[in-house]
């Protein structure tokens, strides 16, 4: 990708989220159910689930968003509200979320 110092690189969102213990395949399915709304989202570059190959119900969103003021409108949109509602039943702890700009 080529850039010019005046062009803001992409935000690269990582996403982590772990299952309570028998909720795996609920968090999984409230997951999957953002995939396709987001990635016709304003801004989405790329928005990818993943789940551990080692522990079922850990799962990770590795996401790239054109700007920090598409990832919030990302976060205001009815499917996020409908997921962010549901994961206090479904999560293990507190969801990670830690964002990058690539560098090289």
């Amino acid at each position: 990708m080529n850039q010019t110092s005046t062009q803001t690189p992409p935000l690269t969102v990582v996403a982590e989220m772990v299952a309570l213990s028998g909720q795996e395949d609920g968090l999984r399915q409230a997951l999957l159910a953002c995939i396709e709304p987001t990635r016709r989202e304003d801004g989405c570059v790329q928005y990818d689930l993943h789940e551990s190959t080692e522990k079922p119900g850990h799962f990770v969103f590795y996401e790239n968003w054109t700007s920090r003021e598409a990832l919030d409108r990302h976060l205001a949109t009815p499917h996020l509200e409908t997921l962010k509602a549901a994961l206090p039943a479904l999560l293990a702890g507190e969801a990670r979320i830690l964002t990058f700009h690539r560098i090289a």
